[in-house]
């Protein structure tokens, strides 16, 4: 007796079937999966925008697109800087990336040279300085600070689908003064 037929497919050394998912079932499980989420259609989902706090906002028209490009552009300095000085970022995206990332495994990462460090130093003192300013004229307004919500938008990538009205005109004024510092909104 011969016993059942084999099921056809890729299989491992021991002879099990491979358990492979391709590329095309896992999009589909994510893109399923933020149609859901956040009411849009299958075909919306792809908007890259979705995939973080400060691109929803956008996608949803309640920030700019310079304001959405100011808060991408913060959030690339903020992580550089954070990453030369040594300094901790809030949320690395895994437990990989951070065990990469701290030189445990392969983190070769070319040492900057002073000047970089320098400018780079010089760029993010500027854009906190500016959103300490937002602070400091903001203080008597309603929501929370600016500064603790482009943090929280941007750095930590906290959703903002509960925030209060006030809390994303804060938002807005945060965002505009970053746009100034970069050159993005005039």
């Amino acid at each position: 007796m011969r016993g059942r037929k084999r099921k056809p497919g890729r299989r491992t050394a021991c002879g099990r079937l491979a358990n492979e998912e391709t590329e095309r079932e896992a999009m589909a499980t994510v893109l399923n999966a933020r149609a859901r989420h956040f009411g849009v259609s299958i075909t919306s989902a792809r908007d890259p925008r979705l995939g973080t706090a400060l691109g929803r906002l956008n996608y949803q028209g309640r920030i700019s697109d310079e304001q959405y490009q100011a808060g991408q552009t913060f959030g690339e300095l903020y992580q550089r800087h954070h990453r030369t000085m040594g300094l901790p970022t809030p949320s690395p995206r895994s437990v990989a990336g951070l065990l990469i990332n701290e030189g445990i495994f392969g983190g070769s990462e070319v040492i900057p040279s002073p000047d970089d460090v320098a400018r780079l130093r010089k760029r993010f003192d500027e854009a906190a300085d500016a959103l300490d300013a937002c602070d400091r004229d903001h203080r008597l307004c309603e929501g929370r600070r600016p500064a603790a919500l482009i943090y929280r938008i941007v750095c930590v990538d906290e959703d903002a689908r509960d925030w209060p009205d006030e809390d994303i005109g804060n938002l807005r004024v945060a965002l505009n003064a970053l746009g100034r510092v970069f050159g993005l909104i005039r």
